[in-house]
């Protein structure tokens, strides 16, 4: 097995450079994103926030909108061109038609793979914005529009984000590069269940269900709660995707890859686009 090919590598195409500014705002989001899902273990059984259960969620989802805006619209004013625009479009376009191919049954979801090799293939930046755009445009032909899209987008960022994030983009190539790649969206798509599972957790009636969020009850006995919670209700639909990931990377992966890639190169992006004047 060949974990790398320093001979023919070459350095991964940078749709968009993340500069100070844009950094701040993806950091902000984040974590903002992560105290709109972790509240229930963030804040003390005493807190206002645990008086204020019920609404609590719906504020952040609120809050999310605008700053997932926000970081969107400053990513495009450190370096998201033309190029990148229409690379955006194309990969979100195929990944949002891709959704409705497993309608979210037993959590076949292809559109999954797609994020983790475009991610990949195109940065960290470029990975968020097309994991939020995605989940958005796969909303909207879904009809999958609700108080839980903001949360689904940030999600699926940081699970697109997290494929550019992964070591040795430049040399890592062939077989070793599709196993990380598979074993990143296996653990990556429970990751991503379980975000959406604390997002409405805290919605389950406390009285009708001993797995439900408890506001007055310790971190320790509302953990509990959650992975009870979590092994009745999305296990079989968490490895239903991770397995789909799985397959269609090892699958799918290499070619899929060097296409990207290869339309990647050719798209230069980073190269200045210039306008001539007409001799005649």
């Amino acid at each position: 097995m060949t974990a790398s090919h320093p001979s023919t590598s070459r350095p991964r195409a940078r749709a968009v450079r993340l500069g100070p500014r844009s950094a701040t705002a993806l950091a902000l989001v984040s974590a903002v994103g992560v105290a709109g899902v972790g509240w229930p273990f963030l804040a003390p059984p005493s807190s206002l926030v645990s008086a204020h259960a019920q609404d609590a969620p719906w504020l952040f989802a609120g809050l999310l909108v605008l700053l997932v805006a926000v970081a969107t619209a400053t990513i495009s004013e450190s370096g998201l061109g033309p190029k990148a625009v229409a690379t955006l479009g194309v990969l979100a376009a195929t990944g949002a038609a891709l959704r409705p191919l497993g309608a979210g049954t037993a959590g076949l979801e292809p559109m999954f793979f797609l994020m983790v090799l475009s991610g990949r293939v195109l940065g960290p930046g470029f990975g968020f914005v097309l994991g939020s755009v995605t989940m958005f445009a796969s909303a909207l032909l879904t009809g999958g529009v609700g108080p839980w899209l903001p949360f689904q987008m940030t999600a699926m960022g940081w699970f697109t984000l997290g494929a550019g994030l992964l070591p040795f983009p430049d040399r890592l190539r062939g077989r070793a590069e599709l196993l990380t790649l598979a074993g990143y969206g296996f653990l990556a798509a429970f990751a991503y269940g379980t975000v959406m599972n604390l997002q409405g957790w805290p919605f389950l009636d406390a009285l009708a269900s001993n797995i439900a969020f408890a506001p007055d009850a310790p971190v320790t006995a509302n953990l509990a709660r959650f992975t009870a919670y979590c092994l009745a209700t999305s296990m079989g639909w968490d490895l239903g995707r991770a397995v789909v990931t799985v397959v269609l990377t090892l699958t799918l992966g290499a070619p899929l890859l060097r296409a990207l890639r290869r339309a990647t190169r050719r798209a230069a992006f980073e190269a200045p686009v210039s306008f001539e004047a007409d001799p005649r």
